[in-house]
């Protein structure tokens, strides 16, 4: 069964609390970088990360049954779609005027509610479009088609590994404000050739700031992710020496690596 969520909080939390089995949350776009929120949250819960999906994102352009390409004149969608399709959006009827939504099934949706609704149009899916009974204006909205989103799924207990798949592990540590610091920090790994496939660097999120001495305060939080298992004896060397020159370090999961 699938549940949806207002937010991503909410999603979390409804792993958190077993309401759920499992949660599929995005992490990173191609065109649109990183989602910040979801590296906050995945501090803030500690759920681990079982498994990793990338998606070829594909927005078309929405609008009510009878209504041209030439009518449209606003269009809505959530900001992360809105932004892969800036360009686009742009040269369309000479610049259209962009509406952030909560997400873009949502908007499809919003805008098959209102009949009337005749110079609006929503970035969403196919299949939003399908469901809501909007017709397709456009497709391939995006611009770049290289335009992939990378998705991790989250369960409150860690994956068994299987020794015949490819794996992938990911972390968050801290690195001092010393010269060198962060460079000891990923030389654990370049000393065992493992291959970084992100760095992420966030502040340290709010909900921990309250709890920190004020001299800690602008110490950041480095995501990273590797190609390995926990079941690699290199791997456990190194987030053994990892956590020697760091003074805090989680595994946030080792999954099966999407190819």
């Amino acid at each position: 069964e699938v549940v949806p969520c207002p937010d991503f909080e909410t999603t979390h939390k409804q792993v958190a609390d077993s309401s759920v089995d499992r949660a599929v949350i995005p992490v990173e776009n191609s065109l649109g970088g990183s989602i910040h929120v979801n590296y906050d949250l995945l501090m803030k819960y500690r759920l681990h990360i079982t498994g990793e999906v990338y998606h070829k994102v594909r927005h078309c352009l929405l609008a009510n049954p009878g209504v041209a390409k030439e009518d449209i004149r606003r269009v809505q969608s959530h900001p992360q779609a809105l932004a892969q399709c800036d360009g686009y959006l742009d040269s369309l009827n000479d610049g259209v005027i962009k509406e952030a939504v909560d997400d873009t099934a949502g908007a499809a949706q919003g805008i098959s509610l209102d009949k009337d609704c005749r110079d609006t149009a929503a970035l969403a899916s196919s299949l939003a479009g399908e469901l809501y009974g909007l017709d397709l204006l456009d497709q391939d909205c995006q611009d770049n088609d290289q335009n992939l989103t990378r998705f991790i799924i989250l369960s409150r207990d860690p994956l068994a590994i299987s020794e015949d798949k490819e794996y992938k592990t990911s972390i968050v540590f801290t690195a001092g404000d010393e010269p060198g610091d962060l460079f000891k920090a990923l030389s654990v790994f370049a000393l065992r050739d493992i291959y970084l496939t992100k760095i992420e660097n966030r502040p340290i999120p709010q909900f921990i700031v309250e709890s920190m001495d004020n001299e800690d305060l602008f110490q950041n939080l480095f995501y990273v992710d590797f190609k390995g298992s926990l079941s690699d004896e290199s791997c456990q060397n190194a987030l053994r020496h990892l956590s020697e020159v760091s003074a805090f370090m989680r595994i946030l999961g080792s999954y099966p690596a999407d190819a």
